[in-house]
């Protein structure tokens, strides 16, 4: 009994530790091993002309962002008369699609009927030729070297797709959902950098993504992460996803920390949709170091983690139970530790609404809540209740 309950303690501590810190570190460290190796990256660049590009931004009621949107759009840097853009404003009902048609800049594709992102991606996709297609947000703010930095990676024929970085606008007395967010993107960025000198990135960022235009496959129409979904699919096809951090989508942070709640659960009942759907990816012979990638950056967070972090803390309590809490015995100090960061995670939710500089203090409560997402999405998923036409988190102004 005691050695049942143990190797179920250390399977939970692994997983949970190489989740999401282990494999970052072991990334680094193959990374330096690849540089030591002397396996050096080729440089390509285009000859002759930039290619065109369409900048596709889907919308629903996006009225308050339209100004903002096009005003920063039109001073992007890019060969004038190469960037197109087109907005989808399927189901938009707040005069978002007159106040576009006010731009002539413009081009406006607009449907009364709203049946989600996806929908409006997949008819959008039908209507542009531009060999490049970058995604953006109507809500988001873009570097004003974004779209040619992105352009200049596709010179690389293997390069199917490019992820912007996101960036989140933080203030200095940010609250719980800013503080959180804000911390947990610049890790991601970090394991963005090192997935793409590794070999590939798993997965765009929807803020701010790039895709050959030939390569699209329509994405099933109840999909909940098309960005996910759209670039992995072509990295399936053996293309690699690249990444560049000085391309970026800038918005604010959640409102407070339920619209960031309710913004995770969707992401998690998508992760759990996208671990099914690509389930051949899961097979490390096929794709090597892709799937290992997959499996160790996003697949173990959307299942096994959150699972073994319940375990952990149950095995935890039944080791340091059958030690009679001694007090210098490593099982009873471990879970004392875990004791502390659930007290920490307490903390975080009675300041979650305050504004306070020490924002240290909001990284278990954060962290606790994108792994309770996880439960709450996956019932989400299997009950159905996702809807695709879903209402986009409130953001701070």
């Amino acid at each position: 009994m005691y050695y049942g309950i143990a190797i179920v303690f250390w399977a939970s501590a692994f997983i949970v530790c190489y989740a999401y810190a282990g494999y970052g570190v072991l990334l680094w460290l193959l990374v330096k091993i690849k540089q030591w190796a002397g396996s050096g990256e080729q440089i390509y660049v285009y000859d002759g002309e930039l290619p065109e590009v369409t900048l596709l931004v889907t919308a629903y009621n996006e009225r308050d962002f339209v100004a903002e949107k096009i005003k920063n759009s039109l001073e992007l840097d890019y060969p004038e008369g190469k960037l197109k853009m087109v907005w989808i404003t399927d189901g938009s009902d707040d005069g978002t699609p007159d106040l576009l048609r006010q731009y002539p800049e413009v081009v406006v594709y607009h449907r009364p009927e709203r049946a989600g992102k996806i929908a409006a991606i997949n008819r959008g996709m039908k209507l542009v030729g531009s060999p490049i297609v970058v995604f953006s947000d109507a809500n988001t703010i873009l570097g004003k070297e974004s779209i040619m930095r992105m352009v200049r990676l596709f010179a690389d024929p293997k390069v199917g797709c490019v992820s912007g970085e996101k960036r989140i606008y933080r203030k200095e007395k940010d609250m719980a959902a800013g503080a959180g967010e804000g911390l947990y993107w610049k890790y991601e960025s970090f394991l963005k950098k090192y997935d793409a000198r590794l070999y590939s990135v798993v997965g765009a960022a929807g803020e701010l993504f790039a895709v050959r235009r030939a390569l699209f496959a329509e994405v099933e129409h109840d999909t909940l992460l098309d960005d996910f979904i759209i670039s992995l699919r072509i990295a399936m096809q053996g293309y690699i996803i690249r990444y560049d951090p000085e391309a970026y989508a800038c918005e604010t942070s959640s409102t407070n920390i339920r619209e960031e709640l309710k913004r995770k659960i969707r992401i998690a009942a998508g992760g759990i949709q996208s671990v099914v759907r690509l389930r051949p990816l899961l097979n490390i012979f096929k794709y090597g170091v892709l799937s290992f990638q997959y499996i160790s950056h996003r697949v173990l967070r959307w299942t096994l983690a959150p699972l073994c972090m319940l375990l952990l803390l149950a095995s935890n309590l039944a080791l340091a139970w059958q030690a009679g809490f001694v007090p210098n015995n490593f099982f009873v100090i471990t879970f004392c530790f875990q004791i502390v960061f659930y007290i920490m995670v307490v903390s975080g939710w009675f300041l979650k609404d305050r504004h306070i500089k020490l924002k240290i203090l909001f990284v278990p409560y954060y962290f606790f809540i994108m792994n309770f997402a996880v439960y709450l999405g996956f019932f989400r998923y299997v009950r159905k209740k996702q809807d695709v036409r879903w209402e986009r988190a409130k953001r701070n102004i």
